[in-house]
């Protein structure tokens, strides 16, 4: 199967989405990246939540439009907050998004993704070497960093997009976004992204609330990983290294304009 382009036309869609319908997106996200992810959730238009605490977290993702889960900073106890989230988040027909960080490399959070696959995730985000990881044909890279190249995680992300009815999203040089028939290619970015902390969870954030979205779910999802890139493109040409791209980051990102995208 062979990838089709993503067009700008649905990019431009789904940002209006974006800014029209301020979604509510929980977020038990690792402790490194918080802030990054909620300004970037309210840059785009929607509203973010750090709900960690079990008992919280279990009403408020009832609550919600939609849940993150990402285990870049697991502890046993997060972990059972997690669950519980996930739980409740399903019986409320909301749907969740695993960011499975660093699995494979280590076993804790192996264990955990691979448990929580069964509660049916509406998408999955991850870097090559986490999606190979998880759908059990490589080891996994080298902690929260890839060994592997988003092609070749391709086949990977569509094995795990058919076993777990999930959209997959593997994400890197070029970004490859499959429901197990039809892939996605997302083309675009900056290679300066890799050097900032926290913009791949963020992207997951911002996957989570693509998936509260109205359209194809598959679709959505690739336009959340379009707008990244986009808005990275226009980013790494106006700033001058890591420090100023964050900001320049944001401000794209808040800037995009539908229209041109269309």
């Amino acid at each position: 199967m062979q990838p089709d382009l993503l067009n700008h036309a649905h990019i431009a869609s789904v940002l209006q989405h974006f800014r029209t319908h301020s979604t509510l997106v929980h977020c038990m996200t690792n402790d490194v990246v918080q802030t990054f992810t909620a300004n970037v959730l309210l840059a785009l238009g929607a509203s973010p939540a750090m709900v960690i605490e079990r008992e919280e977290a279990v009403q408020f993702s009832a609550i919600a439009d939609a849940l993150l889960v990402n285990v870049g900073t697991l502890t046993a106890d997060r972990a059972d907050a997690m669950r519980a989230a996930i739980h409740s988040a399903n019986e409320a027909g909301k749907p969740w998004t695993l960011d499975p960080v660093a699995v494979g490399a280590l076993d804790f959070r192996s264990r955990f993704c691979r448990e929580i696959l069964s509660l049916h995730p509406a998408a999955i985000r991850g870097n090559a070497s986490e999606i190979m990881a998880l759908a059990g044909v490589s080891a996994g890279g080298r902690g929260v960093d890839t060994t592997d190249s988003a092609s070749a995680a391709r086949p990977a992300a569509e094995q795990l997009a058919r076993e777990t009815g999930a959209v997959v999203a593997v994400t890197g040089e070029v970004d490859y976004v499959t429901d197990g028939n039809r892939t996605l290619k997302v083309i675009g970015g900056a290679p300066i992204m890799t050097r900032i902390v926290g913009t791949g969870c963020a992207l997951s954030a911002v996957v989570a609330a693509s998936c509260a979205l109205p359209g194809e779910r598959l679709v959505n999802v690739a336009a959340a990983s379009g707008l990244f890139a986009q808005a990275g493109g226009e980013a790494a040409s106006e700033s001058r290294g890591p420090g100023s791209f964050v900001a320049a980051f944001l401000d794209a990102l808040y800037h995009l304009d539908g229209g041109a995208l269309a």
